[in-house]
Formats: structure tokens, C-alpha cells, sequence
């Protein structure tokens, strides 16, 4: 039986988190909400489609975290979910740290090049 799971994340920007989302050739995609099993629904504000309907959302917490919500047990068996789930992390942080370096560094020219 498969269900939504909620998993806390150390990613706090959606903006910046769906930007990483779009340098890995994924279509984020605003509010909703996820269905998961017996119609179990979890609102997020950010989600993909992965393909053949699989979605994987985020939703902010309290504490101002995004909390990553999907079927991962459906996800799990499809894809490799935990390499999918490092390369957004990734690619996240990439994100943050020239966001960072462009602050702390306003008269430079950084840039993302794959």
C-alpha cells in the first residue's frame, strides 16, 4: 500500500528551489496538492511530474523549511529516487551559493554554466 510521505528538507527558497528544479530539465510547477492513496491529498506549493503521473511536491513548514512530499514508495521503485533527490540538493545549493556570491560581491559577474 502506498501513501504520501512527508520528509523535512534543509531547502528553505521555493523561487530558488524551482530554479534548481529548471537546471535539471524539470517543469515546476505552483500550488496544488498531491494525491496519494485511499484519495489522501497533501497541499504543497511547489511540485514536478517525473513522468507516467509520479509527482514530487515540497510544502513550507514552520520553521520555514520545505518539507518534500511524495509517493516514495511508488517513486522508489521506478527511479533512482535517492540519486534524483541528491541532484536537486545539489543543484539547489549551487543555486544559493552564487546567490550568496553575487551579494557578497555585487561588482562581479557569476554565472551558471553546465
Amino acid at each position: 500500500m502506498s501513501h504520501l510521505s512527508i520528509l523535512p528538507t534543509v531547502l528553505r527558497d521555493a523561487d530558488l528551489l524551482a530554479e534548481a528544479l529548471q537546471d535539471l530539465g524539470l517543469d515546476p510547477q505552483r500550488g496544488g496538492s498531491l494525491r496519494g492513496f485511499a484519495d489522501e491529498r497533501v497541499t504543497v506549493s511547489l511540485w514536478v511530474r517525473l513522468g507516467e503521473g509520479e509527482r514530487l511536491g515540497w510544502r513550507p513548514q514552520g520553521d520555514g523549511s520545505l518539507a518534500l512530499v511524495g509517493d516514495l514508495q511508488r517513486l522508489g521503485r521506478s527511479r533512482p529516487l535517492q540519486q534524483l533527490i541528491g541532484r536537486i540538493t545539489r543543484a539547489y545549493a549551487t543555486r544559493l551559493a552564487l546567490r550568496e556570491a553575487a551579494r557578497e560581491f555585487p561588482q562581479a559577474q557569476v554565472e551558471l554554466v553546465a
